[in-house]
């Protein structure tokens, strides 16, 4: 159920403001049109509306969640639209790890969403990866997803996330977190 005040935006959208969009793609002025969302649910229906050649994806599809494997990735890949993952670390547990006061998409991490990032974390210290660099790399390994925004706010986490950006690793880590139920069994993952 849209809420009224997304409607009317939605209505207000169509009835003017995308044509203006689509005359500047046309014309050549602007190249690409694309949305930011993070509510499941939510691109079907745009894609449903309009002719939109990217989505920027927030927390929806990460190392620690894939649940925009369900409509929102194959509804994309179906129309051609490419993705960029923001939130790509859930707010920063995928980086610190499960630490007293983490934070998995903009809250204090709960018992339970602390457990699975520190069971995420083992499997990937079994396998010789910095938790940080699956959850940079994992996303890229779907066909849809063109890039991730990892987030920095200084020059040393720049560094850290190229780092982690190269870092190798292994197919078996992806296939044990699958394994481990920590990695939906159909996400693609990056090839070695």
């Amino acid at each position: 159920m849209v809420e009224p005040k997304v409607a009317a935006y939605l209505a207000q959208l169509t009835t003017g403001g995308w044509r203006a969009l689509e005359e500047l793609r046309n014309a050549g002025v602007i190249r690409g049109l694309g949305c930011g969302i993070n509510e499941l649910g939510m691109i079907p229906r745009f894609l449903d509306l309009f002719d939109l050649d990217f989505f920027l994806i927030a927390l929806q599809y990460t190392l620690a969640q894939q649940a925009a494997l369900d409509a929102e990735l194959p509804s994309c890949e179906r129309r051609g639209a490419g993705v960029v993952i923001g939130g790509v670390f859930n707010s920063g547990i995928l980086a610190t790890g499960p630490i007293p006061g983490a934070k998995y998409d903009y809250e204090d991490a709960t018992p339970a969403q602390r457990e699975r990032v520190g069971r995420i974390e083992a499997v990937c210290r079994r396998h010789g990866v910095p938790p940080a660099a699956a959850a940079l790399q994992f996303p890229l390994g779907h066909p849809c997803v063109a890039s991730v925004i990892p987030g920095a706010v200084t020059p040393e986490q720049v560094a850290m996330n190229l780092r982690h950006f190269t870092h190798p690793i292994p197919a078996d880590l992806w296939a044990e977190l699958k394994a481990e139920h920590l990695l939906c069994a159909d996400a693609p993952v990056p090839s070695s």
